[in-house]
């Protein structure tokens, strides 16, 4: 049996993952998903402990990498145009959060959101 996994993105929520783990499994790829049972019990740790983490078999990992970039929602602003990378002006940006210090761990809506692009990978404050 294969036992390396590789995480493909981690969601605050357990109702936010189901989408895509419906998705990769239509596809025929195996999810798993770490730390799913933890927050359906207790869902306000979640910040605590990074999310539930969709997992695929490492042998998958390409494929459900293009699967899951055809699906995934990008940041847009507020009249619903995707926001684009000041860098390189790709439209590929979600949303980021540092978390460092305990406070923001604790107090996570406090930190100023922030967008990483998934392109060049520039993290900005850009809306």
């Amino acid at each position: 049996m294969e036992d390396k996994f590789y995480q493909l993105a981690s969601f605050e929520y357990v109702a936010d993952v189901q989408i895509v783990k419906g998705k990769l499994e239509s596809e025929g790829i195996p999810v798993f998903l770490r730390d799913e049972n933890t927050l359906n019990s207790d869902p306000i740790i979640s910040n605590a402990i990074g999310g539930v983490k969709l997992q695929v078999y490492s042998k998958d990992k390409e494929r459900a990498m293009v699967i899951y970039n055809e699906i995934r929602a990008y940041a847009i602003d507020n009249d619903g145009e995707p926001i684009a990378c000041p860098n390189c002006k790709a439209q590929k940006l979600e949303a980021y959060y540092n978390r460092k210090g305990v406070f923001y761990k604790l107090f996570p809506f406090f930190e100023k959101r922030k967008y990483k692009c998934l392109n060049c990978g520039m993290i900005t404050n850009s809306k």
